[in-house]
């Protein structure tokens, strides 16, 4: 069916790995009648896991759409991977949702995972209900729990449910809105009385909530000071205004084992999460610049933005969009990058399953294949309103390992890590041409591991690995003169060139000439300029290039017969060779500018950690939720191992951006030992 904005609801799935995220997603499928029966992650049968990837690890590496129809609407639910090597699917889904169930294992409680997905969250302004999941697990303390939750995410955290019966007799919750309970009868969930020792805990959470509903607006305000009761539409409406504005963030327990709490969560999904033609216009310009805005309604001219690309090695590209505005029907023709193309296969994601269709409306996800030229990022629209979203911004590949390969293994490899990195943003690869090694660049260690499993065992590519080379640079601190002579005259055409030139330090390299009299005719001049700055590709302390150095012609000679480029070329080489050694050369290493994000309780030992390896602090600044961000400039060679160090000291929570800053001068203590272990030969 095709359904307008107002019965739609983007709703991302998250939380920590193993928390029972896909598990839940299975479960809201079953209790909508969309399946027959429930599938498993153990028994590799699940709608959202449906990857060989996901199947043979047992847990989530790229984000899922399943659209499920309920009580008239489309609640397209995106389960999103758990692990931190894959946060480019957590920034890219929240960058178009406006709706989030963020689950916590009851016999868990909040982890790592989580507080990183909570902080997304809020960082976007996603409205968010807390699923607690697992309540029928052994020794889970409800009230501990809430009151943890309650202290790390804030005080907007209020439960809608309190649990009924506990450990493996969970059975069931009663709702603190509509004061129903839901009881677990072995089967399925039935309404019940509430039990009656738990009814005071209950009305108290619903006295609670209906305070907060007062807040909304001064009417209600009223009418709870008068003491009157409220409608079940203005407490639904009210609750509705406070959820958009995350002035609330309610709280859900169940099992999604036994279905427990999953159609109250349904609903809730409907009554309380705000559809897509509740939002605020999107923001966008067109092609020259000038600034649009697209309410999301199907009146509006037709603008999309990708959010994710899936590729099958045999198939091809998937690409998932958003409908931001706007009708998009099949066989249209859209514009994106410049160029415009047919639509010819337009259709919706179940899993891993594609289901054709003849239209999108405002607010829908959808799914383009054989559209070529496309990734994510791109914005799609009508060429005769073009509309460009601005991108989600993914953060950088922070560490590095060299692939090594030879010619018939790099002939299937680089295709590979080309579809590679269409699916996932946070990988890079480049090469390096000095140090002649292909590097592949990802967010964490494990990331990377990923990467090659996923050659190895989709792509069917094996290949070995071996720590990144630094590159490093040579430079100047002193002048000097030096002599280039190259004479061979032996009979016939002849070589005929001398320099004499001047080197010194410089900001950046660059060649000068003071010639008087005509001493090197001013045709040959091109040519030393080109031999001095061919001299500066390899310098004479480890063969690594030569920068910041000016090379000045003060003076040569010629020969009216054999005098010619090459001569002059080859003399410019020969001059800075005689006098490099003579202008004190340094060695110069690559400094980076780390911007490194931990809670502050970790502070104290990552300094005292970026202390060890030459860092040099630059700002700490207090960051949201109790983070701190702390920027340093460090050497690259320090940064090699960095990613799994500073996992290990803040408990997997810290993060770091890198970016090139510049080069220094490595410390004389150092300065042999870069020599030997790093000479280009």
């Amino acid at each position: 069916m095709s359904y307008d904005a107002k019965h739609i609801r983007n709703v991302a799935i998250l939380g920590h790995q193993g928390s029972g995220k896909t598990s839940l997603v299975e479960s809201m499928a079953f209790v909508a009648k969309m399946i027959p029966e429930k599938g498993e992650v153990e028994k590799k049968n699940t709608l959202s896991d449906y990857s060989a990837t996901e199947q043979r690890r047992g847990s989530s590496t790229q984000v899922s759409v399943v659209p499920i129809e309920y009580n008239g609407h489309k609640i397209n639910v995106l389960d999103i991977p758990g692990n931190d090597d894959f946060i480019s699917e957590v920034i890219g889904v929240t960058g178009v949702i406006k709706g989030a169930v963020l689950v916590i294992d009851a016999s868990v409680g909040v982890q790592v995972g989580t507080l990183k997905h909570w902080k997304q969250l809020r960082k976007k302004g996603v409205p968010t209900f807390i699923y607690i999941n697992k309540m029928d697990k052994e020794e889970v303390d409800f009230e501990a729990l809430l009151e943890d939750i309650r202290e790390k995410f804030g005080k907007s955290v209020i439960s809608f449910c309190y649990p009924l019966g506990h450990d493996k007799n969970f059975d069931g919750f009663a709702n603190a809105v509509d004061l129903k309970a839901h009881i677990y009868n072995g089967k399925e969930c039935v309404e019940a009385e509430i039990y009656p020792d738990k009814r005071a805990k209950v009305l108290e959470l619903h006295n609670t909530i209906t305070e907060e509903v007062a807040k909304v607006n001064d009417e209600l305000l009223e009418k709870f000071f008068n003491g009157e009761e409220f409608s079940q539409e203005e407490v639904r409406n009210a609750l509705k205004t406070s959820v958009i504005s995350s002035e609330l963030t309610p709280v859900i327990v169940g099992s999604s084992l036994k279905n427990i709490g999953v159609q109250t969560l349904l609903n809730m999904m409907i009554d309380y999460l705000p559809n897509p033609s509740d939002l605020k216009p999107l923001e966008a310009h067109d092609e020259n610049g000038k600034e649009v805005v697209r309410p999301t309604s199907d009146d509006e001219p037709f603008s999309a933005y990708v959010f994710k690309t899936l590729v099958d090695p045999y198939s091809g590209a998937i690409n998932l969009f958003k409908v931001c505005s706007g009708v998009l029907h099949s066989g249209d023709s859209v514009y994106f990058n410049g160029n415009v193309q047919k639509i010819s296969a337009l259709s919706i994601m179940c899993g891993g399953k594609v289901i054709p269709v003849e239209e999108l409306r405002a607010g829908d996800i959808g799914a383009l294949t054989r559209l070529e030229g496309i990734k994510v990022g791109d914005s799609l629209s009508s060429s005769k309103a073009i509309t460009i979203y601005k991108p989600v911004k993914y953060p950088t590949a922070v560490t590095f390992k060299a692939l090594i390969t030879d010619k018939n293994t790099e002939g299937k490899l680089l295709p590979a890590l080309q579809k590679i990195q269409l699916e996932d943003p946070c990988v890079e690869v480049k090469r390096n041409n000095e140090t002649k090694q292909l590097l592949l660049g990802g967010v964490s260690d494990s990331h990377i591991d990923f990467i090659l499993d996923k050659l190895k065992n989709i792509y069917k590519v094996t290949v070995e690995t071996e720590p990144m080379k630094v590159v490093y640079r040579e430079s100047i601190k002193g002048t000097a003169e030096g002599d280039g002579r190259y004479v061979k005259q032996t009979g016939g055409s002849g070589f005929y060139g001398v320099v004499k030139m001047r080197f010194e330090p410089a900001e950046e390299s660059e060649f000068a000439e003071e010639i008087f009299g005509g001493s090197v005719p001013k045709n040959y001049i091109p040519a030393v300029e080109k031999g001095f700055f061919e001299a500066l590709g390899k310098g004479l302390l480890a063969g690594f290039p030569v920068i910041g150095v000016k090379g000045v012609l003060v003076d040569g000679k010629y020969h009216p017969v054999d005098s010619n480029e090459q001569a002059f070329k080859m003399a410019a080489i020969l001059a800075f060779k005689d006098a490099y050694m003579k202008c004190r050369p340094i060695i110069l290493e690559p400094i980076l500018r780390l911007k490194v994000n931990v809670e502050s309780k970790y502070t104290g030992n990552v300094l005292s950690d970026l202390n060890t390896r030459r860092a040099r602090v630059q700002n700490i600044e207090e960051k949201d939720f109790g983070n701190q961000e702390i920027e340093v400039l460090i050497p690259e060679s320090e940064v090699i191992d960095y990613a799994s160090q500073l996992k290990s000291l803040t408990q997997a929570s810290g993060f770091f951006n890198r970016e090139f800053e510049g080069y220094e001068e490595v410390p004389e203590s150092l300065k042999e030992r870069v020599i030997r272990d790093n000479r280009i030969e």
